[in-house]
């Protein structure tokens, strides 16, 4: 099942640089790995703000909440948003061309 979610984060006010920069390479450590899994599809990060937007797959929406509450940014997490996805009659998907 694929989810498209979005994610707005803020870091602590008084949080130490050094745990927001190990966090920020734990979470992209942790992330090749989701990837390698096939968990991780896509990410879009929004410009000018501390959000992204992430295609994401898991056998339902239980397994996307341990995925997502995985993530070593989950406590800065401010707002998650999650949009189950569906097949749609006029996907264009099987028609593009490898």
């Amino acid at each position: 099942m694929e989810f498209l979610v979005n994610i707005t984060l803020k870091w602590s006010e008084n949080m130490e640089p050094e745990l927001r920069d190990r966090i920020i390479v734990d979470e992209r450590a942790h992330a090749a790995e989701l990837i390698k899994q096939g968990h991780l599809v896509r990410m879009w990060r929004v410009p000018a703000r501390f959000e992204n937007w992430g295609l994401w797959r898991a056998k339902d929406a239980t397994e996307l909440h341990d995925i997502i509450s995985g993530l070593p940014a989950f406590p800065w997490m401010i707002q998650v948003n999650v949009h189950p996805l569906a097949r749609h009659a006029v996907d264009p998907a099987p028609y593009i061309a490898a």
